[in-house]
């Protein structure tokens, strides 16, 4: 059964940082390319960053460019998103996907940047 559970959203202040967490299982995880997305309120869901399998290549957004690192550990199965210099604009609901012709979705984790 292919999971993703993400973990660590939350409320946090203008400027401030946030880590998102994403556990894989369930498939073979190396294999796959792996990215955030979000969706913002009133919004479709838009692509945020993705990295390659091997972790050595990333692209990003515009929108996040410079404020946002993804990484990848396949040792644990598990892709992370580094997030800095919030703004409230990042506000949205973050998904992790997972994508080798098929694709797979975690359920979500709210970021709200907020003072």
């Amino acid at each position: 059964q292919v999971q993703l559970v993400e973990s660590g959203g939350g409320l946090v202040q203008p400027g401030g940082s946030l880590r998102l967490s994403c556990a894989a299982s369930g498939f073979t995880f190396s294999s796959y390319a792996m990215s955030w997305y979000r969706q913002r309120p009133g919004k479709e869901r838009e692509r945020v960053a993705t990295i390659g399998v091997s972790g050595g290549t990333s692209n990003y957004a515009d929108s996040v460019k410079g404020r946002f690192t993804i990484s990848r550990d396949n040792a644990k199965n598990t892709v992370s998103l580094q997030m800095a210099s919030l703004k409230p604009e990042d506000t949205a609901v973050y998904y992790c996907h997972a994508f080798r012709g098929l694709n797979y979705w975690g359920q979500g984790t709210q970021v709200t940047v907020s003072s």
